[in-house]
């Protein structure tokens, strides 16, 4: 943030009809946010495509993501219970955009970290 540099970027979401067509990942509109948790990863949600995406901090490269119930409508949250870390959000529908309509809330259990990574890392 120091020096305005953007280190990455990547089109957030896509339209499945087109990927399977063959045409790279365009990125959609995006109701959610963004969070980077500990381990070095930044958690995305809020695609018109349901999905939450967890990317490497620093280089950008996709390395999950998940079907969501519903479009993921807030900033993931992160909490840690008994050394575990977990990602939490809401995940609605209905409103201006006509998706089905519904709430929940989807929390996900992050990979334990060694206990070399975490003596590396501070939350």
């Amino acid at each position: 943030m120091n020096t305005g540099k953007i280190k990455w970027q990547v089109r957030l979401g896509e339209h499945e009809e087109l990927t399977k067509a063959g045409i790279p990942k365009t990125g959609t509109l995006n109701f959610g946010g963004a969070m980077v948790a500990a381990a070095g990863l930044v958690i995305c949600a809020g695609t018109k495509d349901n999905k939450i995406r967890a990317f490497d901090a620093e280089t950008g490269e996709e390395l999950w993501s998940a079907k969501l119930p519903r479009r993921g409508s807030g900033p993931p949250m992160t909490y840690e219970l008994d050394g575990q870390q977990y990602i939490v959000l809401p995940a609605t529908g209905g409103g201006t955009l006509h998706d089905d309509t519904g709430d929940a809330w989807v929390a996900f259990a992050l990979p334990k970290r060694s206990a070399a990574t975490q003596a590396r890392t501070t939350y």
